[in-house]
């Protein structure tokens, strides 16, 4: 299991469906359908899946910045809403 190192320094398991969530929500921020909406998540969740994977120790910031970065090459829209709607949890 890969670890994700919170922005208070404990660590959780990564969980890409928090991914998808925020993402397809972005997405629905943005006016896209809810299937083109599922179809981004989809895409970006494997993709950062797939980065973390490679990683020895990744943070939330790099997976937020990550997540941001590949969705502004897919719809510059839901990139922008994604990169200014951060969770403050």
């Amino acid at each position: 299991m890969i670890h994700i190192v919170k922005r208070r320094r404990h660590k959780e398991d990564f969980d890409e469906r928090k991914i998808y969530a925020s993402v397809y929500s972005a997405c629905l921020s943005s006016h896209l359908s809810k299937e083109e909406a599922e179809k981004i998540a989809g895409e970006i969740s494997e993709k950062v899946k797939n980065w973390v994977s490679t990683e020895k120790e990744v943070t939330s910031n790099q997976i937020f910045i990550k997540v941001g970065e590949e969705l502004e090459k897919i719809n510059k829209p839901a990139g922008f809403m994604y990169s200014t709607h951060r969770d403050i949890s």
